[in-house]
């Protein structure tokens, strides 16, 4: 199954963005929105996600550096170079001002992008959002494991043979990704598969991830935000997910039955969920609300 039918509706493309080439899909109709994917991933991640969004928004999801078929930057100090990477790219397409959506490791993006450029980031959703855990000794020494071996890439050579029977997703998804593996659309298969036969630099990510400590900075995001997680989550605990609500002073929603793969073992949810945040974003927007009641309807410290 072709890149073009796991993201239906959606159209290939590239361009340079700082110095190397970026890929990246847009597709749907509607008030723009950008997703951006974790270590590890790449656009085809959101096969089953993207579409459920595109039939109300203009959906640009790129291949993070390094990810898919986009080269990698030639130097990154940070996630913040990757921040500046997807807002460039989301420029370029003239999809700003716009909400921004980061799953995993893509969250901690989504945050720096939000602090850098206020301004053009009007929302901002984190789903199962890494830069906690992240920067434990834990993770550290599960990022040197997984890097050495690269399970990802010998698990992408059998992604036709695990997307057509279900008891062998175990293997891939069964120890961090998924609840129940078995019950994975074959498609959301392809998609958390597909990228990896395909990355060039995945480690710069992830070394970046282990220095990024988003904690001290999230009281510099002013837009709303909103928390989505699996209850199940092994790789990004829940609890990470009650810090951030914690700390952002947001509420957080929890899909009780999705592990840290919710985008694919639960679209439906995950797009229901989103809509509404979104849905509710708008409305702050559109009436004519006095100053004070707006920050309270977002959620904002009345000192903000």
């Amino acid at each position: 199954m072709s890149e073009a039918t796991l993201l239906r509706g959606f159209e290939s493309r590239t361009a340079e963005i700082r110095g190397v080439r970026a890929r990246y899909f847009v597709g749907g109709e509607g008030a723009p929105l950008v997703v951006v994917h974790g270590l590890g991933g790449a656009a085809v991640n959101f096969t089953l996600l993207a579409p459920l969004l595109a039939r109300r928004h203009r959906v640009l999801i790129p291949d993070l550096p390094g990810h898919g078929k986009s080269e990698p930057l030639e130097s990154a100090e940070g996630l913040s170079d990757y921040a500046g990477y997807i807002g460039d790219l989301a420029e370029h397409e003239g999809m700003f001002p716009a909400p921004v959506v980061g799953y995993s490791m893509g969250g901690v993006i989504a945050l720096r992008l939000a602090v850098s450029r206020p301004e053009d980031v009007t929302a901002l959703a984190l789903v199962a959002a890494a830069g906690i855990v992240s920067v434990t000794r834990r993770a550290e020494i599960w990022l040197g494991i997984t890097g050495a071996i690269r399970p990802a890439q010998i698990m992408t050579r059998f992604r036709g043979t695990f997307a057509r029977r279900p008891r062998l997703r175990w293997l891939p998804f069964g120890l961090w990704g998924a609840v129940d593996p078995p019950a994975l659309d074959p498609e959301a298969v392809l998609g958390f598969l597909e990228g990896p036969s395909q990355h060039t630099d995945v480690g710069t990510a992830g070394r970046a991830l282990l220095r990024d400590d988003p904690r001290p900075d999230l009281e510099r995001v002013h837009c709303p935000v909103f928390l989505l997680w699996g209850a199940r989550d092994r790789l990004v605990p829940l609890a990470d997910g009650f810090e951030y609500a914690r700390r952002l002073r947001v509420p957080i929603k929890v899909l009780p039955a999705a592990g840290h793969l919710l985008v694919g073992e639960q679209p439906e949810a995950c797009a229901l969920l989103l809509e509404r945040f979104l849905d509710g974003v708008r409305e702050v927007e559109e009436l004519p609300l006095d100053a004070e009641l707006v920050r309270q309807l977002r959620g904002e410290r009345a000192d903000a």
